[in-house]
């Protein structure tokens, strides 16, 4: 599969009118052929115009029928072979490795969601039957969910298989019944490319609308803004950074039509430190914190920035391990030159920042486009009291906070901003303080986990991938996990409707065999 620099409209292989740009290999700097030129107003109007127009006959489809498109999609994907794990290779610098494994984590979540489609567990019917008789009387209520509409997904650039065209947004919304309009990520428009005409291929090969799904190719401020204001897009997916999914949240808003926009954003992952794992590990514990740091570059939503503990010897015998374990780190590549100049940024904003001490800094290197590790330290005090302290820094950077106490554990937990996640590391004798830690935790992050690390997040059922602003923009949602197809949907309450016009989902004798509420009562009846 040859990549051409075009886009897919609604099944076509569009070339752009608009500025154009080429990806660079980030091991070199390199620019790679082809350019992609980008997409104007008028793509943007033609591919929303499709979509809309898909809506109703995709939205109806059968589940089964569904379910066997999201398959093909990922059988499509993994019949591009080698050429996609080299063309992204070559468009992230990411390890051959992890994209080979990234992509097998792409086709498993498409197969995941058919699997929860046609077993017919997207949602859970509830009937309140009629109770004439009462006083006062009830009427026949039922309730099902349907799809919002055509959705608008931004690729990320950090997880350009994962994250992107053919991700978990794309993937929750087309389980859900909702045609998506992708903006590809120019960073790896060419991988971009080569995963969307699997899906154009998919749409085509199972006999669906054309206008199921389209791949543009812009400028954020400009053909982005564009595509969550079209009145025909009903909800947006988006993982990047703070500045980007607000710019989002903000055009969302002002339609005269307000949409949701589920927007992943910034996190840093706070670490605990209770002075039992510490007294018991600290230096097991000092590696093991800098090998999820430097995994991908730090380049993961989920790699730990802050680690806070109670100082003194145990503490010091962490930082003592971590400083070990980063001056062995050689400086890992970036995903673009903005990314890596971002970072560079970011580490001498710190480092030049009053009450910060630079504790350790990986080897100097004179590739380009690199990240260097680096570890700071600061006291609870000044970070609590200096939100600039508490700001994400995208790479391999972290900051030590020193407590005085237990006290100010706890502190520091109340000070913080919304996270992604949150990690306690317990040992002997910490267990009233985990307890007393636990419940301030749980309204901080949308993942809490014990004597672990945060990188690696497991695609399955019980995943929560989310958290409260401005881990995302809303805090009641996950984007990894078959809880993601619920940002796509909304429920109707049906009420006295006649039995021969209600939908399968809750009509009498349940044909669809589903699980259903029925007087409250959960069964297949």
């Amino acid at each position: 599969m040859t990549v051409t620099g075009r886009m897919i409209i609604a099944g076509e292989s569009v070339a752009g009118t608009g500025a154009a740009v080429r990806a660079v290999d980030p091991s070199t700097g390199e620019e790679l052929d082809p350019a992609f030129a980008h997409g104007t107003g008028a793509d943007v109007e033609r591919a929303c115009a499709a979509a809309w127009e898909a809506f109703g006959a995709y939205r109806a489809l059968a589940a089964g029928a569904r379910a066997d498109f999201l398959d093909r999609i990922a059988a499509n994907i993994e019949a591009v072979g080698d050429e996609l794990v080299e063309r992204a290779h070559a468009e992230s610098g990411l390890p051959v490795a992890r994209l080979t494994g990234e992509r097998g984590r792409t086709t498993g979540q498409l197969r995941m969601f058919a699997t929860l489609v046609r077993d017919g567990n997207v949602e859970i019917p509830r009937i309140d039957p009629a109770q004439p008789d009462r006083t006062p009387p009830r009427a026949d209520i039922r309730q099902r969910e349907v799809p919002l509409g055509p959705v608008a997904v931004f690729g990320a650039s950090n997880f350009p298989l994962a994250f992107s065209v053919a991700g978990g947004d794309t993937a929750s919304a087309l389980a859900a019944g909702c045609p998506v309009v992708v903006k590809g990520h120019d960073a790896h428009p060419g991988t971009s490319e080569l995963v969307g005409r699997a899906i154009a291929d998919a749409v085509a090969e199972s006999g669906l609308p054309t206008g199921t799904f389209s791949l543009l190719f812009g400028y954020g401020p400009d053909l982005g803004t564009a595509l969550v204001s079209d009145r025909r897009i009903r909800a947006v997916g988006f993982t990047g950074s703070r500045q980007g999914g607000l710019a989002l949240v903000a055009a969302a808003q002002a339609r005269p039509r307000p949409i949701p926009v589920y927007a992943e954003m910034s996190s840093t992952n706070p670490v605990f430190l209770l002075p039992g794992a510490l007294a018991e590990r600290a230096g097991d514990i000092g590696a093991a914190f800098v090998g999820s740091l430097t995994l991908g570059a730090g380049q993961f939503c989920t790699n730990p920035g802050i680690i806070i503990g109670v100082d003194g010897p145990d503490l010091q015998r962490f930082v003592d391990a971590a400083t070990e374990a980063i001056s062995g780190s050689g400086a890992a590549t970036m995903l673009t030159p903005g990314i890596a100049d971002a970072y560079a940024s970011g580490v001498t904003r710190l480092a030049g920042h009053e009450g910060v001490e630079v504790v350790a800094q990986g080897p100097e290197q004179e590739r380009p486009i690199t990240c260097r590790p680096v570890l700071f330290a600061t006291d609870a005090d000044r970070f609590v009291g200096d939100e600039a302290l508490q700001q994400e820094v995208f790479g391999s950077a972290g900051i030590v906070v020193r407590c005085k106490d237990v006290d100010q554990l706890h502190a520091v937990a109340d000070a913080l901003e919304g996270q992604l996640t949150a990690t306690v590391h317990t040992g002997p004798g910490d267990e009233r303080l985990a307890a007393d830690l636990l419940p301030a935790l749980e309204l901080l992050a949308g993942r809490v986990l014990f004597n672990g690390w945060p990188t690696g997040v497991e695609v399955g059922h019980a995943m929560v991938h989310g958290g409260p602003f401005p881990s995302t923009s809303d805090s009641r949602t996950t984007s990894v996990g078959t809880r993601a197809v619920e940002r796509f949907l909304r429920p109707v309450a049906y009420q006295d409707v006649p039995a021969e016009l209600l939908p399968s989902a809750i009509a009498d004798g349940n044909p669809d065999g589903l699980l259903r509420r029925v007087d409250g009562v959960p069964g297949k009846h």
